[in-house]
């Protein structure tokens, strides 16, 4: 492990440790891929080095990026084991968590490349389910234990966590889901006020709810025009094509509006999801669940400082609580109506709720803490290997 790393001051700034992540990852489009290349970008930017073990679905035959030092297919039998190999190559494994992207029931077989480490391993919670199936609470409890530490990235989940579930609460660390600052970007000039949603569209999403609510809002002068940005997602167009999409088309048509809303079915890179959120007066986020601890597009809203109106699911009531935003119910479109209406016609509260926000969500300060947390558990595990 290279040591030493110096600045033009001759200080120490850290020590120069390697990251190995699993994860899906680009060209695979999703939350969890778009999350993990962040942090890897950022947790190995200078001097550090790292490299990925992509998590891909089986029939995935998009090539890797050049960070891609192993893929794990799922149709590969025992594909864990080479995977574990790999990312023992590294100082500190870091592992992205969700139920739904290993293989075996419940995604199981994370279980073993996690307990096949040699080095040490934090595991991060996408998900903490408030009613998990008896199988999904036992696998969470057997990957936490297996894990050195755990990262939720909400007070929200680390609580349900605790409360739900056995585990040690000494392993569990909560870090804020990272963003980018966007507060720069340079955003096109709209002659409309300009409502935003974005990410993967299937069912849950409540993009029915925000539709009912901007034809609540055409009596407005200018009347507020509505972009959806994103590609439905791919689980979805397996299971049911894209009936949400079209179910989408023939509402907007019903209620008179189609007229007035755009669907981008892209998944913007950085810099065109950058000047889109730029463009918008508010970024609405009318999903359904109440179970959705960790919301990347809520982080990024409230990261570029762009007033949000969101249903009252765990990661916006924690962020938006007093903060840059408005909390409406679930499925009420009168309501996610009047909220958008208040902030598009008061300047004040517009400005309060566009303010700058707290640097410690951008990504520098996050991966900071991520290499924090790795530094620990490397000195930990040297003290025991030096008292063995």
């Amino acid at each position: 492990m290279a040591r030493g790393v110096v600045d033009d001051d001759r200080k120490v700034r850290h020590m120069a440790t390697s990251y190995g992540f699993l994860s899906t990852h680009p060209p695979t489009q999703c939350g969890l891929a778009t999350f993990n290349s962040a942090l890897a970008a950022h947790l190995t930017a200078g001097s550090l080095s790292g490299g990925v073990v992509r998590v891909t679905a089986e029939g995935d035959d998009q090539g890797p990026g050049p960070d891609v030092v192993h893929t794990w297919s799922a149709g590969t039998a025992a594909g864990w084991l080479p995977a574990a190999a790999a990312l023992n190559a590294f100082d500190v494994a870091v592992v992205q968590h969700e139920y739904g992207i290993y293989p075996g029931v419940d995604g199981g077989h994370v279980l073993p490349l996690l307990r096949r480490l040699t080095v040490p391993s934090i595991v991060v919670l996408h998900t903490v389910l408030t009613r998990p199936t008896p199988g999904q609470k036992s696998l969470l409890e057997q990957v936490v234990s297996a894990a050195d530490a755990v990262v939720t990235m909400t007070d929200t989940a680390h609580d349900r966590l605790l409360r739900g579930y056995a585990v040690d609460p000494g392993k569990v660390t909560v870090i804020p889901h990272g963003s980018y600052d966007y507060t720069g970007a340079s955003a096109p000039r709209r002659q409309r006020p300009h409502l935003l949603t974005w990410g993967l569209l299937g069912p849950g999403k409540g993009i029915e709810w925000a539709l009912r609510a901007v034809a609540r809002l055409q009596d407005m002068d200018p009347s507020p025009a509505f972009t959806v940005a994103g590609r439905t997602h791919p689980k979805v167009v397996g299971r049911h094509g894209e009936a949400y999409r079209a179910s989408l088309y023939r509402l907007g048509a019903e209620l008179g509006i189609a007229h007035a809303v755009e669907y981008q079915a892209v998944y913007h890179d950085e810099a065109a999801l950058g000047r889109l959120i730029r463009s918008a007066d508010v970024v609405v986020l009318p999903y359904d669940s109440l179970e959705q601890v960790t919301s990347g597009v809520l982080a990024e809203a409230v990261g570029a400082g762009v007033p949000v109106v969101a249903t009252a699911f765990p990661h916006a009531v924690e962020l938006l609580t007093g903060g840059p935003g408005l909390l409406v119910p679930r499925k009420d479109p009168v309501a996610l109506a009047n909220a958008i209406r208040r902030i598009l016609t008061d300047p004040e509260m517009a400005a309060r709720l566009a303010r700058p926000r707290i640097p410690t969500l951008h990504w520098p300060a996050v991966a900071a803490r991520y290499e924090a947390l790795a530094d620990r558990l490397l000195e930990r595990s040297r003290t025991t290997a030096a008292t063995a």
